[in-house]
């Protein structure tokens, strides 16, 4: 019998965390480097979610802040903490951590920087969804969620069936979904000149990706889904290096090739579709939570838990920059992140040539 409790080791050089129960059956280890990454982040989005509550065009001490929180604030502060700002500040984090969770899957899935749901065509299938409803079918509010849901879920059945040819090789795969997507995006493109004036102004502000004006509706939708799909991948999660490493020496190291790859790959699409549907395709987070997160880790290929807490915390500052960075006002945060990404992907293209150089 040996105690329960946590424990310093260290295996090859590198340190980790140690979590033990008290028969001896179940051990957690933990990388020492990516626990302090994730504390950070976490204590990131914690600090900026505090900041967007106090702060805006009428300022709130922190003290009332927090006595909101707990049910003893008065009445206006409450309105202004409880309904105008907390679901923002959630749906920031909530998205942010679906978009993370979910690029780094695909990225460890596809073996490639680029197989985020950005550009495998998943949050644009998503988008088509949404506009159909709101451009043809003349919905909104939770009707434009169900679109964008379905019509991610739509994307990613299409594009397996047609990467699929004995397997889905991740090639074919993230190939495919960049095919797809730009056929998508035609395709909005032509619903949206085709719409009335009105309609297409909306449409392509939900296009651009905001959290202005949501409400708890898409705070319960996104939530549930980081909530129930969040422990599922970070279970299955365990396999993805082995993954990376092809499926024979995954196989042979007895991980569950397809059944793995598959809750992956399905969980990774609801949490896409889920983050979309809150929000719209917020641009840039899914693609760079993951690898920002690995460069902190020190790891090759980060694990799902730093790379949602690395979205939340992405997402968070940018919605932040939003709403106070502009003179003029509020702007959509998908506007922050695309800026935040074509800086990310130009230094990531200049550090590649200076390494090869």
């Amino acid at each position: 019998m040996t105690a329960p409790g946590l424990r310093l080791s260290r295996v090859g050089g590198a340190r980790r965390i140690v979590i033990g129960s008290r028969s001896g059956r179940f051990s957690l280890r933990l990388p020492f480097r990516s626990v302090l990454v994730g504390a950070g982040l976490a204590l990131t989005s914690l600090a900026v979610s505090v900041v967007s509550l106090t702060s805006g065009d009428f300022p709130v001490p922190v003290s009332d802040v927090l006595k909101s929180l707990i049910g003893l604030g008065d009445t206006a502060t409450d309105f202004i903490v409880l309904e105008l700002r907390l679901p923002r500040v959630l749906i920031t984090l909530l998205v942010g951590a679906a978009f993370g969770a979910s690029g780094t899957i695909f990225q460890g899935l596809t073996r490639n920087p680029l197989g985020s749901p950005d550009f495998v065509g998943l949050t644009v299938g998503a988008a088509t969804g949404a506009l159909i409803v709101i451009l043809l079918l003349g919905g909104d509010g939770f009707s434009v969620a169900v679109g964008a849901i379905a019509g991610c879920l739509a994307t990613a059945v299409g594009i397996y069936l047609l990467a699929f040819r004995r397997g889905v090789q991740p090639f074919r795969l993230v190939l495919m979904g960049i095919g797809i997507s730009a056929l998508l995006e035609a395709a909005n493109s032509y619903m949206i000149y085709r719409a009335r004036l009105d309609e297409a102004i909306a449409a392509q502000v939900w296009l651009i990706g905001s959290t202005n004006g949501r409400g708890w509706t898409e705070v319960t939708l996104v939530g549930v889904a980081v909530v129930v799909l969040l422990p599922i991948v970070l279970y299955h999660g365990r396999h993805l290096d082995m993954l990376a490493l092809g499926d024979e020496t995954a196989t042979l190291h007895g991980v569950p090739v397809e059944r793995s790859r598959a809750v992956l790959a399905l969980c990774g699409v609801a949490l896409a579709a889920a983050g979309t549907a809150a929000a719209g395709p917020i641009a840039f987070v899914a693609l760079a939570a993951g690898p920002l997160a690995g460069r902190l880790t020190r790891s090759p290929h980060a694990g799902i838990l730093p790379g949602a807490l690395m979205g939340a915390a992405l997402l968070s500052v940018s919605d932040w920059l939003a709403q106070h960075a502009w003179p003029g006002g509020d702007i959509p945060v998908g506007n922050v992140t695309a800026a935040l990404g074509g800086i990310y992907l130009t230094w990531l293209l200049v550090h590649e040539r200076r390494r090869v150089a």
